[in-house]
């Protein structure tokens, strides 16, 4: 159930307009399918990671931004987490309220990150998301936004593809809907680009966490998660895993000084 829905829309430059309105329809579109919320073992490990490398606790309100149809926002919320969404399309976050059945309470928000009201502000112990971050116009100024949002120490937590695992190339070639303009994104969400955008909005302690080695219809697998995890100690790959977590806090009060990771 809808507790309320917000809809805030300023005025934006011409190009995050545009770069809005290609993710609404790349997402309403395409995405449809591969966004519909699902349970299985690959969707629970990507959420148990996220958690954990969070921090989270039951009872912390968090922000899922990118929220869609509810794919995380649903295990988000089974977990015991004050859990709201944030999306840009209208007609997926209609869509997760009619697969939500009246299960959750979730209050949703339709919006541009950038576009948060003051009521929002420092109202999350986590902002979080999964692949959303690569689909952002710009990293610099949604992360200052996820900044203001979260409590002081609150914590700003994404799940992203590696861009140096060739499968993600593979797939968006291979996928039906997928296309490089809706996905060129997974080329920025390197640890220096994304740690850099992270240092210039006043987020400290960044930090990184890759995981996951195996395709859904594997890691779905009886036995898959435990070869997967087995394989990923294997130190020749690495740096090729399919998955990164990307972590930051906000400062105690104030903000931190800016700095760039090498």
């Amino acid at each position: 159930m809808v507790a309320y829905l917000t809809r805030v829309t300023k005025r934006r430059p011409t190009a995050f307009d545009e770069h809005n309105r290609q993710q609404v329809r790349y997402f309403e579109l395409a995405g449809k399918e591969a966004m519909k919320p699902v349970s299985s073992p690959y969707v629970e490990r990507q959420v148990a990671e996220l958690c954990a490398y969070a921090e989270l606790r039951a009872g912390e309100r968090v922000l899922d931004v990118g929220c869609g149809m509810g794919r995380y926002t649903f295990p988000l919320a089974e977990r015991g987490f004050l859990v709201e969404g944030l999306d840009l399309s209208p007609s997926l976050l209609r869509q997760l309220d009619r697969f939500s059945a009246g299960r959750y309470d979730i209050p949703l928000h339709c919006l541009d990150i950038l576009d948060a009201p003051d009521t929002l502000a420092e109202r999350f112990d986590a902002v979080v998301g999964f692949f959303t971050l690569h689909h952002l116009h710009d990293l610099v100024s949604s992360f200052d936004a996820m900044a203001r949002l979260v409590k002081p120490e609150g914590r700003v937590v994404f799940l992203e593809p590696n861009p140096f695992n060739p499968f993600y190339y593979v797939q968006i070639v291979a996928s039906p809907g997928m296309t490089w303009k809706g996905d060129r994104g997974i080329l920025k969400m390197r640890a220096k680009t994304v740690f850099a955008a992270m240092a210039r909005a006043g987020l400290q302690d960044r930090s990184r966490w890759r995981f996951g080695l195996f395709p859904p219809f594997a890691a779905n697998l009886e036995g898959g998660a435990a070869v997967e995890r087995a394989l990923e100690r294997v130190p020749l790959w690495r740096s090729l895993l399919a998955f990164q977590l990307f972590r930051a806090t906000r400062p105690a009060s104030g903000r931190s000084q800016p700095s760039v990771p090498g």
